[in-house]
C-alpha cells in the first residue's frame, strides 16, 4: 500500500481511494474481510464461484452504504486463462487495483489410498495455482500504486493434518509462494500471508470430540473469529506498511504444538 501517512492512521477510512479484490469473498472469512476493507474506505470487488446470491446480497449492502463502491464478479479460479480477465474486470470498474486477497480455497480430506488426480487438481489448483496466476495478472496494476497481496495460508501449512496430505502440501506451497513473491515483486509490491488456525469449523461439520481435542491444543483454549483475520488484513494494508514476506499466524498459538 501507499506509504502516505494518511493511509496509516487508525480511522475507519484509512483505505479511502484504494481498490481491493477478495477471492471467495461472498461467504465466511472472505465476506468479513471484504466488509472490513470496505468499512476502511476501499472499493471492493467480491469474487465468487457459485455463491451468487450471497455475493450479490453482500455487494448490495456495501453499495447501500457507499454507492458504486462494490462489485460482485463470478469466475472459476481453476480456469487459469480467465484470471487476467478477472483482474481486468476489476480495473475496468474501478480504474485501479491496490490489494489482492487470495482467500478462496477448497478443503476436504484425501486419505492415502483414495487420492485421485482430480483431488490434486482441485486442491492444488485453488490453494496454490490460482493465487500464483492471479497474482501474476494483478502485479502490473499493483506495482503502479505500491500494492499489497495477502495470501490466506493455514496453520496446517507447517503442521500436517491427518487424512489431508494434498491440502496441507498445497498450503505449504502457498506459504513458500508468499515468500518468493515478496522477493520477486519488491520494492513496489508487498506480499504477506495470514495463517488462520481454528476460526470457523468446516462446513461439513466436526464431531464434538474433535472440537474438544482441537481446543485443547490451542493455548488460548478457544476459536478465533473471521474478524480476527480481517483485522490482520487491515493491519497489513495500513499500519503494517513495512511488513513484507511474512506469514502471520492468527491461531491463538496453535502453531506452538498440538
Amino acid at each position: 500500500m501507499s506509504t502516505d501517512a494518511d493511509n496509516h492512521g487508525t480511522n475507519n477510512q484509512g483505505l479511502a481511494g484504494r481498490v481491493a479484490l477478495v477471492t471467495g469473498g461472498a461467504r465466511r472469512i472472505g465476506a468479513v474481510v471484504a466488509e472490513a476493507l470496505h468499512e476502511a474506505g476501499a472499493a471492493v470487488a467480491v469474487h465468487y464461484r457459485g455463491s451468487a446470491a450471497e455475493a450479490e446480497a453482500l455487494v448490495a449492502q456495501l453499495n447501500a452504504r457507499r454507492a458504486g463502491s462494490a462489485l460482485a464478479l463470478q469466475a472459476d479460479l481453476l480456469d487459469t486463462p480467465a484470471l487476467p480477465r478477472l483482474v481486468a474486470r476489476v480495473t475496468e470498474a474501478f480504474g485501479a487495483l491496490d490489494v489482492l486477497v487470495n482467500n478462496a480455497s477448497s478443503f476436504y480430506p484425501t486419505p492415502m489410498g483414495s487420492i485421485t488426480e482430480q483431488h490434486w487438481d482441485e486442491l492444488v489448483g485453488s490453494n496454490l495455482k490460482a493465487p500464483l496466476f492471479l497474482s501474476q495478472a494483478a502485479a502490473p496494476w499493483l506495482r503502479r500504486r505500491g500494492g499489497l497481496i495477502v495470501n490466506l495460508v493455514d496453520v496446517h501449512a507447517r503442521r500436517p493434518m491427518a487424512r489431508h496430505p494434498v491440502y496441507c502440501a498445497a498450503k505449504a506451497g502457498l506459504e513458500m509462494l508468499t515468500y518468493s513473491l515478496a522477493l520477486e515483486l519488491g520494492p513496489e509490491v508487498r506480499v504477506n500471508g495470514i495463517a488462520p488456525g481454528a476460526i470457523l469449523w468446516p462446513e461439513a461439520g466436526v464431531v464434538e470430540t474433535e472440537k474438544t481435542a482441537t481446543l485443547a491444543g490451542i493455548p488460548l483454549r478457544r476459536t478465533g473469529t473471521p474478524q480476527d483475520i480481517a483485522a490482520c488484513v487491515l493491519y497489513l494494508a495500513g499500519p503494517g506498511a513495512y511488513v513484507n514476506g511474512q506469514v502471520i499466524a492468527v491461531d491463538g498459538g496453535r502453531h506452538l504444538g498440538f
